[in-house]
């Protein structure tokens, strides 16, 4: 328990501000939260689940993963054919990450581990609270206008293994003749397949289709970013849980915003698809959901039934 009191008490004061923001809405903030709230079919919740155990199996240390091998995890025996070709990271200072081919869905995924608020991670917990704005690397991400700002912990963290990774996905594109990449993650992972969609986006050739689908994912950049990676990434979901309070951070009042594609979870097999980046005004979506009683456990899960975290890879 006391090794994630700091991560509740962060998740606490973050909720308690961003409350405030949304009680006493900020002028200089600006909501994109046009449209209505579209209730998730049954179909369209079961075709989640390949992405969420993706999410899970980014937790395994890459000795389980390499392969597709983990005979002992459900996440690798729920996505079959799957075929693992790179893996690194310490789980630690660098994020667990793995790439490879989907064959059933000709598609090549990247998938970054989050941070599990049950484990003492102390690099990955200093990254999360690296909170201060700043460009993104041109050299990463060309072209960039310099009104845009992302989080420094994360920027850092996608630096780390943006390159390794674009060389992997590239080789496998040409192998197997294939033109789309999927880009999943969990809590700090999410944020790394955001930062991710966008990186691979502006260096891929043309024609190259970029799918990303994260789970409970913290905001990682200013409106600036929000509209880019909206403008630049049209095929996103980003699935919140119930009421975890990790997307609500960083602040609104601070400089962040949410992208768009929130597909928030109300209750187990009730879901909504929620309009705009940060929905501050729709009961069923997250700021509102999370309401007076954030709970951190939601984090893990469940999503439609599948828990993501440290304690859940085997």
């Amino acid at each position: 328990m006391l090794k994630f009191i700091p991560v509740i008490l962060l998740a606490l004061v973050s909720w308690l501000v961003e409350m405030s923001v949304v009680a006493l809405p900020n002028p200089g903030l600006q909501d994109r939260d046009i449209g209505k709230v579209t209730t998730m079919s049954s179909s369209q919740l079961t075709a989640l689940a390949p992405y969420t155990e993706f999410a899970r199996a980014a937790y395994c240390s890459p000795s389980i993963v390499q392969g597709w091998n983990c005979v002992s995890s459900e996440a690798c025996s729920a996505v079959p054919g799957f075929q693992v070709t790179l893996t690194g990271g310490d789980g630690n200072a660098v994020q667990y990450y793995y790439v490879g081919y989907w064959p059933s869905q000709n598609t090549v995924v990247v998938a970054h581990q989050g941070t599990d608020p049950t484990q003492l991670q102390v690099y990955a917990d200093l990254t999360n609270m690296d909170l201060p704005l700043t460009s993104p690397s041109s050299t990463l991400f060309p072209g960039i206008d310099s009104s845009v700002k992302v989080h420094s912990g994360f920027a850092n963290e996608h630096a780390k293994t943006a390159l390794i990774i674009l060389d992997e996905v590239k080789r496998l594109l040409t192998l197997y003749n294939a033109s789309k990449v999927t880009v999943v993650g969990h809590s700090l992972g999410g944020a790394l397949a955001e930062l991710d969609c966008v990186f691979l986006s502006l260096n891929l050739p043309s024609g190259t289709s970029i799918k990303g689908v994260t789970y409970g994912k913290p905001r990682v950049g200013n409106p600036a970013w929000a509209a880019l990676f909206d403008s630049q990434i049209s095929d996103y979901q980003r699935i919140t849980n119930m009421r975890d309070p990790i997307p609500i951070f960083p602040l609104r009042s601070v400089g962040y915003s949410q992208v768009h594609g929130e597909v928030h979870i109300v209750h187990p097999d009730d879901a909504v698809e929620c309009p705009g980046d940060d929905d501050t005004t729709d009961s069923q979506c997250t700021i509102q959901s999370v309401g007076l009683l954030p709970n951190i456990l939601d984090h893990l899960g469940p999503y439609q039934g599948i828990y993501v975290g440290t304690i859940f890879c085997t």
